[in-house]
């Protein structure tokens, strides 16, 4: 199991980047392939990027792939989302989780919190 923690949201104008952190514990963290995720008000969570355990793997989905950009800091047990361009629907609460295979989706953990990004037009 691994504890997760997002941050980085906040209140941004459209057109602006955001670069949110995912700090883990949690000894499987080091191997586990890692994604985020959002949920916007009233839709289903949607899967966002993915990145292998290695950091040698990303994936991103279609919506918002070059704009969006997943690394990790294996010393600091921490994955990034760096969001650039964005769109008033982009926003939602993003959370982070283990996934299965890069493009799976499938999330392993309980979720967290999740840190909130609002983008206004």
């Amino acid at each position: 199991q691994v504890q997760l923690v997002e941050s980085g949201g906040g209140l941004v104008h459209a057109g602006d980047s955001l670069r949110l952190s995912c700090a883990a514990s949690g000894r499987t963290f080091s191997t586990s392939n890692m994604g985020w995720f959002r949920q916007a008000p009233g839709k289903e969570r949607e899967f966002v990027a993915a990145i292998s355990w290695s950091a040698h793997s990303t994936y991103c989905a279609d919506s918002v792939k070059g704009r969006f950009t997943i690394s990790r800091d294996l010393a600091k047990n921490t994955v990034y989302l760096q969001m650039n361009s964005l769109k008033p629907e982009d926003t939602a609460v993003y959370y982070c989780n283990r996934v299965g295979s890069l493009n799976s989706g499938r999330a392993l953990d309980a979720w967290g919190q999740g840190t909130l990004v609002t983008v206004s037009s």
